[in-house]
């Protein structure tokens, strides 16, 4: 019996044990794997739901169960930890069929993965916010930033912050606009912010570009930078032209 048998029987319910498992007495090992295979599964869809709380409450217990069953069997696990499992999630939104009443939810658990990987991203010491203040006009414009590992945008034409927000810290209801979200994390947890529309597009850009290049004629940048410094998501500058 191959792995790839046995792991393709333990995820799916439908599946017959594999062929040469028997329980301690010998004896072929069915309902031992059925009990097995439960604990697997169900083990499995609460780490999702922890993962991804915000879907799991929209969805509600039974369509998140049945959720979680259909994506586990197209993306199990490959990584014996768990907190890294899910990242193929929002993807996988976008082509379940059942799911395509609520298209606002793909966004939202894009959201809630880019707080995961903000909060597992690598450590990094922030710049102070008066190394960038004394840099002149002329300077400033040909400055690159070295922006940190935890930082990341999403840009939705849904409210998802206020989707997030509304689902799990009892915030208002979500406005009907899309937003564009920055997540930082300036000390241990990842905290949100919403930036102007345009700043996905500009931060994008600040990654490879010096800031007088990744900002379009009439963005106001001010909003931008002051959220990064806030975030501590500056690391390092290269003022050389």
């Amino acid at each position: 019996m191959s792995q790839t048998t046995f792991h393709t029987a333990l995820l799916a319910p439908n599946q017959p044990t594999p062929p040469g498992l028997v329980d301690p007495q010998g004896r072929a090992a069915g309902k031992r794997f059925d009990v097995y295979r439960n604990n697997v599964v169900v083990s499995l869809t609460d780490a999702l739901a922890q993962a991804f709380p915000v879907i799991a409450k929209l969805t509600g217990p039974r369509f998140f169960t049945a959720l979680a069953g259909a994506f586990l069997r197209a993306h199990p696990p490959r990584d014996p930890r768990l907190a890294t499992w899910g990242a193929a999630f929002p993807a996988f939104l976008t082509s379940f069929e059942p799911a395509q009443k609520l298209p606002y939810l793909p966004d939202t658990a894009r959201l809630e993965q880019a707080l995961r990987e903000s909060y597992h991203a690598a450590d990094s010491t922030p710049i102070p916010a008066s190394v960038l203040a004394a840099l002149p006009p002329e300077q400033l414009a040909t400055t690159r930033l070295t922006l940190a590992p935890s930082l990341r945008m999403i840009a939705s034409p849904w409210p998802i912050h206020g989707i997030w927000a509304f689902n799990m810290s009892n915030g208002p209801q979500p406005g009907a606009s899309g937003e564009e979200v920055l997540i930082t994390r300036p000390e241990f947890a990842p905290q949100m912010q919403i930036l102007p529309t345009g700043s996905a597009a500009v931060l994008a850009a600040l990654h490879h570009t010096p800031l007088g290049e990744a900002t379009p004629e009439g963005f106001d940048l001010t909003p931008l930078l002051s959220a990064l410094l806030s975030g501590g998501a500056i690391i390092a500058l290269d003022t050389a032209p």
